[in-house]
């Protein structure tokens, strides 16, 4: 049984995600309550867990109606269990739970915040990142440090190419603008801009895509390539000040 993977825009620019396989049906955060429980009435499924990446308010304000409704379980990472609303389960790194397609393992991905983490079921080829890896481009680095989100954002770009990517903010236009002015001449990223662009005129979300895509488009996972070095006059820099670099630009964009 595959998994049945829904997008649920959620408050400006949030999403969550609902995730239907052999264990049932997953939440994957909750910013906003009422458009998780319409698209979830609206396919008669009923949700046995909440799955939170991390604390920001916008991923979690949803959680006390969704879990009153529906009595099911909540799970977020230990590292950030006192910020968090009560967690039935706090996870550890790397703990893995679920069968065949629903077999999901957590990575741990500070930066953005300290605990954050990411749901990876790997036979599904599914990846949800959140504010670490987002579509061409990364969270703000609120409690971590560059050196943090570059080693999250490197054990993310690892997995499998064929990977589908879902984030969760639609930041994609910003992010693609941002992007053009660190590889004006790659070829690729014209492209997706211009379909990314496309898509946001007929309200369709942009923020879930395949790894490769990214591998080959957004900047933050591209801080080795000899070409972004050049563009930044920074030839001989380690791939993290690149990276750094960067993240710092974009913070001022």
């Amino acid at each position: 049984m595959p998994l049945e993977i829904v997008t649920v825009p959620c408050l400006q620019d949030n999403y969550a995600y609902l995730v239907k396989g052999p264990d049932g049906v997953a939440v994957i955060d909750a910013p906003e309550a009422g458009p998780i429980i319409d698209a979830l009435e609206a396919r008669g499924w009923a949700p046995g867990v909440i799955m939170l990446t991390h604390h920001h308010w916008d991923h979690v304000e949803g959680i006390p109606e969704i879990k009153e409704k529906y009595g099911c379980m909540v799970m977020g990472p230990k590292a950030e269990e006192a910020k968090l609303p009560p967690l039935d389960m706090a996870l550890e790194d790397n703990f893995e739970g679920g069968t065949d397609a629903g077999l999901c393992r957590v990575i741990p991905v500070p930066g953005h915040t300290l605990g954050h983490i990411a749901f990876y079921y790997p036979k599904a080829g599914a990846v949800f990142t959140a504010d670490s890896l987002m579509a061409l481009g990364c969270g703000r680095i609120f409690e971590g440090t560059p050196e943090m989100m570059h080693d999250s954002l490197t054990r993310l770009a690892a997995l499998p190419p064929e990977t589908m990517v879902y984030s969760g903010h639609e930041y994609t236009t910003s992010n693609a603008k941002f992007a053009q002015t660190i590889e004006p001449d790659n070829s690729a990223l014209k492209f997706r801009s211009d379909e990314i662009s496309r898509a946001r005129a007929d309200g369709h979300p942009t923020a879930q895509v395949p790894l490769s895509l990214e591998l080959a488009t957004n900047p933050f996972l591209r801080a080795s390539d000899p070409g972004v070095k050049r563009a930044l006059g920074m030839e001989d820099a380690a791939d993290v000040d690149v990276f750094t670099e960067i993240r710092a630009r974009k913070d001022r964009f």
